[in-house]
Parts: C-alpha cells; structure tokens; sequence
C-alpha cells in the first residue's frame, strides 16, 4: 500500500503544480509498456546489455525510460537479468536470447519486487530457475499485495499494456547474500549487499570480465536521482559505498533504466546522498518544517533530472526529514 500511495503521488504532484504539461509528461517522463523496443548490446564475448532504443538520447536529458537488463552465455546455458514489465517485452529478451545462442534459458535474476524488473518472470520456460531476494519473494506471493500492485501498474502505464494478464511468480531460488552460479565456462555472482532501495535488492556480477547489473539502485547516468520510495538514506548510502567500493574501475554497469555506466557515474548518487543528509539535519537542527524544508533545500549542483521536483522534493526530502525528525 505504501508503494501505491507514493506512486500515485507523481500524477499529482506533476498535474498539481503545473511542473510538466500533459503532453511532455505523456512523451517523457512515463515510457509506455505497449510501445516500447529495446535493443542488444554485445559488453564482452557472451555478456549483453538490454536497454530501450531511446536510452542513449533521453538518459542524456535527465528523462526516465524503460527497464534495462541483459543476459551471459555459458556452455551450459543462459542467465537473464530482468523479465521486464509484461509479455510483450519479455518476448523481445527471448528473441535477443535466440538471436545469438541456441542453447536454453536456464536462470531468471529479478533485481527487485518492482513490476518493471519482474512481472515478465511467467512467460520465461518453466524449466527456467527465478532468482530472486527472500524479500522480493515473500512480495509476489502475497497474493492482495501483488494484485493491489497490478492494479496500480496498469493504472500508471495505462490499461491493455499486458500488465492485467501478468501472473505472479516467485523464486525457485532465494538469494539473501550471496550465490555463485556456473553457467559453463562463465560464472556470475549474485549478491545483496544491503538495503538500496527495497529490502531486496540483489546486484549481479561477472567476474571474468567485469560487468556488474544494479537493477533501481543506480537509475541511470547522471543526473538520475535514486528513487528512495521506502525511504532509509542511510542504508542506501552505506550500501552505494559498498557496492562503489567493490567495483573495480574498469567495470561496466548497467544500471536499472538506462544504457552502461562506469562506476564513477555512482559517484554523483553518493554525493547526493551524503549533501541530503547533510542538509536535512541542519534543516531539522534548526526547527524547519517539511514544507520550509522542501523549498530550502535546493541542490542546484544535482539538478537537471526530470523529474526532479517530485523525486527531490515530494519522495527524498520528505522520506528523510522523517527519519532525521524520529
């Protein structure tokens, strides 16, 4: 329900203070689930990157765009990151799959709960194994919360966008730390490493040759803002140095919604974090309302995201002066 009602907050929010006109909002800020193409990238022999084919040009304007994810080829078989939102995108994985490889879907990793990365999970073969967070895996078999959040999908992205005939389904495999999966010839990690923006985020890694999938945590190249829905800056924080820390710099990242990144683009996301909390406790050292707060607490140094004033304002600030007013 928490995740309903601060969704439903960004219609109002844009409508309500005239931040966008219906038509720009249409065109930039929601990406349409029914219309949406994707494109294959080739990181390194038998390791792909998945990302929407307008990522390059609206990643660079601050705007939002479709899920991103990707798969490795081993000798055995394949690994796919993500299953997207609906059907209709999870067929285009599919056929990025058989494009280059005859050999079997094996694994599914879902990096969060989020309808974006994981409702795609039934149309992928049934001998596929669906990875998944003990968190992200107590969320889909919640049968009232999963469909509560159905119907909020489809009532963001739109009706007849495949999210109605989505069915749920969870982990055949539970991941709360750390797991080394061998594919033959390629192994890859999947691990949690803290709390980053839902209880169960799970990052995924290939080792041999560096490339690293964050799901919503790293959104895209700067300046994306992390999406703190279920607030815990400071959780976040710690885990982004964590996972900064870890990558060598080298890497390629994919991150949630967007094409590859390097490791220092999450530097952006760490200095946001650290300025916000920062200047949320001098606001609240100082006796300022929320409201006082949210128009003080400006950041222009961090703007140029899109959506900035309903993630900066009406979702991050309020989460954390929450949590500095406890």
């Amino acid at each position: 329900m928490k995740k309903i009602i601060v969704y439903l907050s960004i219609a109002l929010f844009l409508s309500g203070i005239g931040l966008v006109s219906a038509e720009e909002k249409k065109e930039n800020l929601v990406w349409d689930a029914g219309t949406v193409q994707l494109q294959l990238e080739k990181l390194a022999d038998g390791i792909y990157a998945i990302y929407p084919t307008d990522a390059k040009e609206k990643n660079a304007k601050g705007y939002p765009v479709a899920t991103s994810g990707g798969f490795v080829v081993g000798e055995n078989g394949v690994l796919v990151v993500e299953s997207m939102v609906n059907k209709r995108l999870a067929d285009q994985v599919m056929s990025f799959v058989k494009k280059v490889t005859d050999k079997p879907i094996l694994y599914v990793v879902n990096t969060s709960y989020h309808g974006d990365h994981s409702y795609g999970n039934y149309v992928f073969p049934k001998s596929a194994k669906i990875i998944q967070h003990s968190k992200t895996k107590a969320f889909m078999e919640n049968k009232d919360g999963f469909e509560a959040d159905k119907k909020w999908m489809s009532q963001y992205f739109g009706t007849n966008r495949g999210i109605e005939d989505v069915v749920a389904r969870s982990a055949d495999i539970v991941v709360d730390d750390k797991k080394t999966i061998d594919l033959g010839g390629k192994k890859v990690e999947i691990m949690h490493l803290g709390f980053a923006q839902t209880p169960g985020d799970l990052f995924v890694w290939v080792p041999g040759s560096k490339i690293f999938w964050t799901g919503n945590p790293v959104v895209a190249q700067p300046p994306a803002l992390p999406w703190l829905l279920d607030g815990k800056h400071k959780q976040v924080l710690e885990t982004m140095k964590k996972v900064r820390s870890f990558l060598p710099n080298d890497a390629v990242v994919v991150p949630g919604h967007g094409v590859p990144v390097k490791p220092s683009d999450l530097d952006f996301t760490i200095k946001y974090l650290e300025t916000l909390h920062n200047e949320i406790k001098n606001a609240v050292g100082k006796g300022m309302t929320l409201e006082q707060a949210q128009k003080s607490i400006t950041m222009e140094k961090f703007q140029g995201y899109a959506l900035w004033g309903w993630v900066h304002s009406g979702v991050i600030i309020l989460n954390t002066y929450k949590e500095h007013s406890k």
